[in-house]
């Protein structure tokens, strides 16, 4: 079997995903008719060619004018349903998506709008496709933590649709230490404790979201590869970091896909994934950018087994998922 023909067969979880970077320019534009909303551009090829970016704020000023169409329950519910559609063709069976509710509540929009919207494509999605899912609620790290904490608030009658927290948006000059006490509310609630860090941000960040905001799982940490005693300590902790190589060099991050350790990581023992990030400003889905991966660095079977293996690994499932899971990866890979 070719390393194609094993990647579109094999079942894979995708942990690292935000939502409202599913927002595809045909639907940004089909969401501004909708709510009637005028765009800057003319059509949607103009905004896809504006999707050549310099750095991750490049990327985010877009994104988040793009986000101002979401408005409705049912904008939240199509935006997560187009989204599970990508999800039957590339074979992910379990995905945990982050959503910003700051982004929306600072626009008006109330909170229950968007989780309700997203919650009822995910319950369908698990009905119709066979996908299950998990919800993890981003903080946006360049707003204050007093904003995080609000939000923390706002979200007190939804804890039920919510498995998670991460903190996400501009990594540089907003350390994972300032976001310790909304982090500590959320682990005493019960929840699941992401972060991203070490993607434009130094392999510290990495180590303040591990001590200081106490995190299960990093998302990103590429940069890791900064500090040797790092590396070794994630290893030695089974620590996940949720890898997204499309979104790592189109936000220049690396300059050449050939350039990426996601497979160096992989090979030094680190439970490494693959992942779209916003796969509609990206460049792609969850099996693109395996392609991309295979085309550029030429994994082995392996080794392509090994990062399926390591997406229901690093999840939020219960063992017995997980292992139903990777014996369905051994069906298919023998």
């Amino acid at each position: 079997m070719s390393n194609l023909e094993l990647i579109k067969k094999l079942p894979k979880a995708e942990l690292h995903l935000h939502i409202e970077g599913t927002l595809e320019p045909e639907m940004v534009f089909a969401l501004a008719k909708r709510n009637n909303i005028e765009l800057p551009y003319a059509n949607a090829e103009e905004l896809a060619a504006l999707y050549d970016f310099s750095d991750l704020q490049s990327f985010l000023d877009l994104y988040y004018q793009a986000t101002d169409v979401l408005q409705t329950r049912q904008d939240f519910y199509d935006l997560t349903w187009a989204y599970l559609e990508h999800c039957a063709e590339d074979r992910v069976v379990h995905c945990e998506i982050f959503f910003d509710p700051q982004s929306h509540t600072s626009r008006g929009i109330e909170f229950g709008e968007v989780i309700q919207g997203i919650d009822d494509a995910l319950k369908a999605g698990q009905e119709k496709l066979g996908i299950s899912s998990q919800l993890i609620m981003c903080f946006l790290r360049h707003l204050p933590e007093a904003d995080a904490l609000q939000t923390w608030e706002q979200a007190q009658p939804w804890l039920h649709l919510i498995q998670g927290v991460g903190l996400d948006s501009s990594e540089k000059d907003f350390p994972p230490q300032l976001f310790t006490n909304v982090f500590a509310k959320a682990k005493e609630a019960g929840l699941r404790l992401v972060a991203h860090a070490g993607e434009e941000g130094p392999a510290d960040y990495i180590e303040q979201a591990l001590d200081l905001l106490n995190i299960d799982r990093i998302d990103h940490g590429v940069r890791i590869t900064e500090s040797e005693t790092l590396m070794q300590r994630v290893t030695d902790e089974n620590m996940a970091l949720t890898v997204c190589p499309l979104s790592n060099v189109r936000l220049c991050v690396y300059d050449d896909m050939a350039k990426h350790p996601l497979l160096t990581l992989l090979d030094r023992g680190i439970r490494v994934m693959i992942n779209s990030d916003d796969p509609a400003y990206f460049g792609g889905y969850m099996n693109q950018n395996f392609i991309a991966v295979d085309e550029a660095l030429s994994p082995s079977a392996e080794q392509i087994v090994a990062l399926a293996k390591n997406s229901f690994l690093a999840s939020f499932i219960s063992e017995a998922e997980q292992q139903k899971w990777l014996a369905e990866i051994d069906a298919v890979a023998q």
